[in-house]
């Protein structure tokens, strides 16, 4: 998979529809979100998908993949979305295996929002 064709896969998985989620995610993958339940299954992922609004836009970038063996693409990436009012930021991974030629399934994501140090420590 080219370098833009992995960043489209990536921002598609932000702004399409459940079923076109459903499709992406591999049931073996694993996500760690920044609320409970924290950790989730690809299973437990779609589920959460399907019932949540998707985000209307979604601008990355830091933008950084790599390929450490044939059929494995791992990525990194800064992530701004926004949908009716409501904004997101966070530090993001995926990491995408090929099934077969030109299918590829997401088997582990990740979102690490911006962290805040709190006053106490700034100051102390």
């Amino acid at each position: 998979m080219d370098d833009d064709r992995v960043w489209s896969f990536e921002k598609s998985l932000w702004t399409c529809d459940a079923d076109h989620y459903r499709e992406l995610v591999d049931d073996e993958c694993l996500m760690v979100l920044p609320q409970p339940p924290f950790v989730l299954s690809g299973t437990q992922a779609i589920e959460a998908v399907a019932s949540t609004p998707r985000w209307s836009q979604i601008e990355i970038s830091d933008e950084r993949i790599s390929r450490p063996q044939e059929g494995l693409i791992v990525i990194a990436y800064h992530a701004k979305a926004s949908r009716e009012g409501e904004a997101y930021e966070a530090r993001c991974t995926s990491t995408y295996r090929r099934l077969e030629h030109e299918v590829w399934r997401v088997v582990q994501h990740q979102q690490t929002p911006p962290l805040v140090t709190p006053a106490a420590e700034v100051s102390g």
